[in-house]
C-alpha cells in the first residue's frame, strides 16, 4: 500500500503490472468481503483508447451492486467474460500516461477528469443520434471492467475532459457521474428555460446538489425537497429559493399494496404536499426532478403543472412505478427518460465547472486503503455524501494549479 502512489515509469510508457482493487465472481457479496487487492498486468490501450494513470477516484453506489453481483452480476456482460475481473470506479481525475493509434487530441501528461459513457465508435447511433442510443452503450468501471480504483485505468479517449486547474485531484474526482446525469436531465431532456419552477426530490443528495445549482445559474426557481433544515439550509446556498422537509409529509409516500382507504389518505397528503410546493415556487413547477421512484412519483405527476414535465433518472425506492394516469393524459404532461450523459453534454457541464458557476460538494476524502471499506459506508448506508479516494496523490489538495473556490465540504444526503 504504501507503494501506490509511486509510478516506477515516466508518461508515454507503462508498467508491467500495477495494484487494483478486484471483485471476482467466486467473491460476490458484501463490499468488505468482494474487493480484494490484487497486483494484475497493466492495460494496454487500443485504438482511440487511453490509460490514465488515477490519481484520485470517486465512489458511488454502482460498485455496491457490482460487488453484491446484484440485480445481475456485471461478471455476465460486458467485457468481463474476456477479463475474468472486474475493477470498479466510474469517476476519476488523473493524468494521460499512454495513447493507442488514432488518439490525437490528448498526450501523456495530460490532466483529465473521465466520464463514464462508453459505446462503440461503430455504432451509427454514435454519429448523428446520441451515444446513449447505441446497442453497445456501457458505464465504465460498472459494466465494463478497467474503472479507476486502480493505479491505472483504461477509457476510450472521447471520455476524457480537461481536469479543471482550480480543483484539487480529490475534488476533480468527486462529481462526474452525478452532476453530468442532472446536466443531460435538465439542460436537454426537459429543456430548462429561465424563469421555469422546479421541483428537485432529494435535493441535497448526489444528484440534487448539482440540479439545485443547474437552475440557479440558469435563471430557474427551485425548491428541494430534503430531510432535515440543515440540508435545507445547504440547497438555499446553493440556489434554491426554499426547501421543504420531507418528514413533515410522510403520509405521501407510496409503498405499494395500500388498501383503498390508505391510497385515499396518501392522496390527500400528496395535494397538501402539492400546495406547499406552489406556494414556495409561486405556482406549479414546470419540471420535476425525479430519481427516487415509487414513493414520489404519484406525487410527481400530481405535482407538475399541465404541459409540464417529470424528467426521472433512476429509482431509488422501487423501479414498479404505480400512479394515477388521468393527471398524465387529462393534463397533457410529459415523462422523459434520461441516462447519465453523451461526451458533448459532460464537456458543456464541465466547463461551468471551470468557470466556478458549479461547484462540486464533497463529504469526505479518504485512503487507497479505504476502498471496500467505503463501499460498505454506502451499502450500510452510514455515509454522509461523497467520497473521493487517493489514489496517485499522496494527500488531500494536491493537483490544484490555479486560484478559484474549490469543493463545497458538506454531509449531504436525500
Amino acid at each position: 500500500m504504501s507503494q501506490i502512489a509511486s509510478v516506477e515509469t515516466e508518461p508515454g510508457t507503462l508498467p508491467a503490472t500495477m495494484t487494483a482493487w478486484v471483485i471476482r465472481e467466486e467473491r460476490l457479496g458484501e463490499p468488505v468481503d468482494a474487493f480484494q487487492l490484487e497486483e494484475i498486468e497493466t492495460p494496454t490501450p487500443g485504438a482511440f483508447e487511453v490509460v490514465v494513470r488515477v490519481m484520485a477516484a470517486g465512489v458511488n453506489f454502482n460498485n455496491v451492486w457490482a460487488a453484491l453481483g446484484e440485480p445481475v452480476s456485471v461478471m455476465k456482460y460486458g467485457d468481463h467474460p474476456q477479463y475474468g475481473h472486474h475493477i470498479g470506479g466510474s469517476d476519476a481525475s488523473g493524468i494521460v500516461w499512454k495513447v493507442g493509434e488514432g488518439v490525437t487530441r490528448w498526450k501523456p501528461g495530460d490532466e483529465v477528469v473521465i466520464h463514464c459513457n462508453q459505446a462503440s465508435y461503430e455504432d451509427p447511433e454514435v454519429h448523428g443520434l446520441d451515444p446513449l442510443a447505441a446497442p453497445s452503450q456501457q458505464i465504465w468501471g460498472y459494466e465494463t471492467t478497467w474503472g479507476s480504483f486502480a493505479q491505472f485505468t483504461k477509457v476510450q479517449a472521447q471520455q476524457l475532459l480537461p481536469k479543471p486547474a482550480h480543483l484539487s485531484w480529490e475534488e476533480a474526482a468527486s462529481y462526474g457521474l452525478t452532476y453530468f446525469t442532472a446536466y443531460r436531465m435538465l439542460m436537454d431532456q426537459a429543456k430548462l428555460q429561465p424563469g421555469h419552477r422546479v421541483l428537485i426530490w432529494g435535493a441535497a443528495g448526489g444528484l440534487g446538489v448539482f440540479a439545485t445549482q443547474l437552475c440557479k445559474i440558469a435563471g430557474a426557481q427551485s425548491v428541494g425537497v430534503v430531510s432535515s433544515a440543515e440540508k435545507g439550509e445547504l440547497i438555499k446556498q446553493l440556489g434554491a429559493v426554499d426547501y421543504i422537509d420531507r418528514n413533515e409529509y410522510k403520509g405521501m409516500m407510496r409503498r405499494g399494496g395500500e388498501t383503498p382507504e390508505e391510497d385515499k389518505a396518501r392522496f390527500k397528503e400528496s395535494r397538501r404536499f402539492c400546495k406547499a410546493v406552489e406556494e414556495k415556487l409561486g405556482g406549479a413547477p414546470d419540471i420535476v426532478f425525479e430519481h427516487v421512484g415509487r414513493a414520489t412519483f404519484p406525487t410527481s405527476v400530481l405535482a407538475v403543472k399541465p404541459f409540464g414535465k417529470v424528467v426521472i433518472c433512476g429509482a431509488t425506492s422501487g423501479f414498479q412505478l404505480d400512479f394515477d394516469v388521468r393527471y398524465l393524459w387529462m393534463k397533457q404532461k410529459q415523462i422523459i427518460g434520461s441516462h447519465f450523459a453523451n461526451a458533448w453534454e459532460a464537456t458543456k457541464a464541465n466547463e461551468l465547472i471551470e468557470q466556478s458557476l458549479v461547484r462540486p460538494v464533497l463529504w469526505q476524502t479518504m485512503g487507497f486503503e479505504k476502498v471496500a471499506e467505503a463501499h460498505q459506508l454506502l451499502r450500510d448506508n452510514k455515509h454522509l455524501g461523497k467520497i473521493a479516494i487517493l489514489v496517485g496523490a499522496t494527500a488531500e489538495g494536491q493537483g490544484k494549479t490555479a486560484d478559484g473556490p474549490g469543493a463545497i465540504r458538506a454531509e449531504v444526503g436525500a
